[in-house]
């Protein structure tokens, strides 16, 4: 069985769970959309303040 980490409370929980059983944390689920998103936009603002 997989397991992660809880960022909160550093438990070994299943990788399937969606929150902690312990502190109750809720795993959130980026799609792969909003990540290449948050890349390009990072790379944008680089490329801003070098080209300045």
């Amino acid at each position: 069985m997989k397991t992660k980490e809880c960022p909160s409370c550093a438990m070994e929980v299943d990788a399937e769970s969606k929150t902690c059983p312990v502190c109750h944390y809720e795993f959130t689920n980026h799609s792969m959309g909003i990540k290449f998103v948050a890349i390009l936009l990072v790379l944008l603002f680089l490329l801003y303040l070098i080209f300045l």
